[in-house]
């Protein structure tokens, strides 16, 4: 792991991470099964995200729409939405979750800012890398939207691209389950559970973490990912901080379990 000589709001305890790219999927931004933004949901997550904060990590964060509209799949049962619009269509919807978790920060006391990859000046500053690392180190949080601003490129990828280009230390994947499986856990009990496991075994066995591409661009960086359950209290705190939950992602050098 990335080592850092910052120190956590107590000034003793040395970062395992300085900066961290947190992805929250659009479905994070609502209840299970259910559509729409839960006040409930995003609230619970911005009282982690506020602990972090103060723990002096550096935080961004890339949100994706799905709780919204998913605009791969729109696309693919409309017959009169045209691909592209239908991903533009969907990059809006991350819009609309990083105004919602903005705004749910903002009262919590958490500075922040929004960056969009869509030019939307009214409610957003347009992603710019320098800016973005500045706000960072002044303490706050950043709100990655619309994805990497193209069509056909999904917001696993945009957080794996970001995070590169802001040299953060480690993209944690939030998920509802609490890591990387050998097959779907709901649907065969017997699944293992990986602790750690390599870019190679992820790509080569299919398994679910990220889309080829975001494993691709991680790969090549040696930027560990971190698949963990963000709806166990905690969770993010202890993501942040280097505690070993979930799976992590890594190259074969990287691994601490031989």
């Amino acid at each position: 792991m990335p080592e850092s000589n910052a120190t956590a709001g107590n000034g003793s305890t040395p970062l395992v991470y300085k900066r961290v790219l947190l992805k929250l999927s659009g479905e994070s931004f609502g209840r299970n099964g259910e559509s729409g933004i839960s006040i409930t949901e995003i609230k619970g997550i911005c009282e982690q995200i506020k602990r972090v904060v103060e723990t002096n990590v550096q935080l961004a964060i890339v949100v994706g729409g799905g709780n919204i509209l998913r605009g791969r799949n729109f696309a693919a049962f409309s017959a009169t939405i045209n691909q592209p619009t239908a991903h533009y269509m969907g990059m809006l919807a991350t819009v609309i979750n990083a105004l919602a978790l903005q705004d749910a920060l903002e009262n919590a006391g958490v500075s922040t800012r929004v960056q969009s990859a869509l030019r939307i000046e009214g409610v957003a500053e347009p992603f710019i890398r320098r800016r973005c690392m500045r706000h960072l180190e002044k303490g706050r949080v950043v709100i990655l939207a619309a994805g990497t601003g193209s069509p056909f490129v999904t917001t696993d990828t945009a957080a794996a691209l970001r995070a590169r280009e802001i040299d953060a230390d480690v993209v944690l994947k939030a998920t509802r389950v609490d890591g990387v499986y050998s097959e779907d856990p709901e649907k065969n009990p017997h699944a293992t559970r990986y602790s750690e496991i390599t870019y190679q075994d992820v790509l080569s066995k299919n398994l679910q973490v990220m889309d080829a591409q975001a494993i691709h661009h991680c790969m090549e960086h040696g930027l560990p990912i971190v698949v963990f359950n963000y709806l166990k209290a905690g969770n993010i705190e202890r993501a942040c901080a280097g505690e070993r939950i979930g799976t992590r992602v890594v190259t074969s050098n990287q691994l601490t379990e031989k």
